[in-house]
């Protein structure tokens, strides 16, 4: 059976994201142009993740961003992780910083474009109100009992925040359900979800398991 301490051995995730519910305020500034501010991560707050061991802890740590920070990363304001970039910090229009709340963004954007004007609308209208980053994890720990998992340093470069629909669960997050890798699992974790996954995809007739395509390519997947 799979133990939560394989939990240690895997790796941080390549690409991840988190979000959360946050209050967006937009002020109009001259020329067409919005200021947009708002948290894109909430420090020592908490909130339930999930893997294939079930459900844990996560707690983005106070500092995680300090690093990153420091060494000007290339972020980009996105709508919902996608579509043309709204503001970059390269070009000084997107602004973010750490305070004792979290990370903080301000950004500048350009009203007269459908998709800039289309967003602040939507804020504007209370019908969005969420925001959510996308980053690399560079250092977590583990509590002994690997329920709790504490993010003490991320790199946002290459990285965005985004104005979200939904996702105040962070466990709800597409990105983080598509980026589970069986490879990374250990050979008792392999062998227990695979167990699973042949009682759950068991033939009700006497055919072997093998002639279902959907369990050969869980085997697949986990031996490989």
């Amino acid at each position: 059976m799979a133990a939560k301490s394989d939990r240690g051995a895997a790796k941080p995730e390549a690409r991840s994201t988190r979000a959360y519910p946050v209050q967006l305020e937009v002020r109009a500034k001259a020329g067409g142009v919005s200021t947009l501010t708002g948290y894109a991560s909430v420090t020592e707050a908490p909130y339930e993740m999930w893997d294939w061991l079930g459900p844990y802890t996560e707690t983005v740590r106070a500092g995680a961003f300090a690093k990153t920070l420091q060494e000007n990363p290339g972020v980009q304001l996105l709508l919902n992780h996608g579509g043309l970039s709204m503001a970059y910090t390269k070009a000084g229009t997107l602004r973010l910083s750490e305070d004792t709340t979290g990370l903080h963004m301000e950004a500048d954007v350009n009203g007269k474009r459908r998709d800039v004007g289309d967003m602040l609308a939507a804020i504007e209208d209370l019908a969005v109100d969420e925001m959510s980053f996308a980053f690399r994890i560079t250092r977590q720990r583990w509590s002994p009992d690997y329920e709790e998992l504490a993010v003490e340093e991320v790199d946002l470069h290459r990285g965005d925040v985004s104005v979200v629909n939904f996702g105040a669960n962070p466990s709800t997050s597409v990105e983080s359900a598509r980026s589970f890798d069986p490879g990374r699992l250990s050979d008792e974790a392999a062998r227990d979800l695979l167990e699973r996954l042949q009682r759950r995809f068991a033939p009700a007739t006497h055919e072997p398991a093998g002639h279902d395509p959907a369990l050969s390519r869980a085997r697949l997947a986990l031996l490989g």
